[in-house]
């Protein structure tokens, strides 16, 4: 059977982060479409995921250039993650605490996989790519700690930057937007407010 380049890049993906044993696939959950803002469409609520995350991989709230696009079956057609814009050099950061899988090239790539902390067994791990790791197999990472920087635009993305961020169960790819809360996927820029309180004089 043919499978096509996009497809056959991040299945090599996820073997290359696979660590432990294949577990059966998760159900998909609908994500975001292309061209959206992360906002514009929450993913359904997954319950094998929990909405654990604390950043953003790339900027605070970054646009989706392209959302996650499930495959029927693990040789078709269809988007392993979600592309977010960002530019060249930009730190890439963990969203949630975890331990570093995977840290090197896969298929001419940056590629940094991370596994997280209290999800179970298989546990949840993100990709990120393409990325010039700083960091190395084994390390632990804090929610937001930086893991590498956004190397310059390749195929996938076309001729703008973006960062591929995927999320995965064993072999099963699932919604990367998953991991994030409401007020993390919903929210604006942080805004600082009077130690008192708004509308109250300091």
């Amino acid at each position: 059977m043919r499978v096509n380049r996009c497809a056959r890049m991040w299945l090599l993906v996820g073997l290359a982060s696979t660590l432990l044993g294949a577990s059966a696939p998760a159900t998909p959950t609908p994500g975001t479409g292309p061209g959206t803002r992360a906002s514009a469409s929450p993913p359904a609520a997954d319950p094998s995921v929990p909405a654990l995350a604390r950043a953003w991989p790339v900027g605070v709230r970054p646009f989706v250039v392209r959302g996650w696009e499930p495959p029927a079956t693990a040789y078709s057609r269809g988007h392993r993650g979600v592309d977010l814009a960002a530019a060249a050099g930009a730190p890439v950061r963990a969203v949630a605490p975890g331990r570093v899988s995977y840290a090197g090239r896969v298929a001419g790539r940056g590629v940094v996989s991370v596994e997280l902390s209290g999800t179970g067994a298989p546990p949840l791990r993100t990709t990120y790519g393409p990325v010039r790791a700083s960091v190395r197999k084994g390390d632990e990472v804090l929610a937001g700690e930086v893991v590498g920087a956004l190397e310059a635009p390749d195929p996938h993305c076309g001729a703008a930057p973006c960062l591929h961020w995927g999320l995965l169960r064993g072999p099963a790819y699932l919604n990367p937007l998953s991991l994030l809360p409401p007020w993390l996927l919903n929210a604006g820029p942080s805004r600082l407010l009077p130690l008192n309180g708004p509308g109250t004089p300091s």
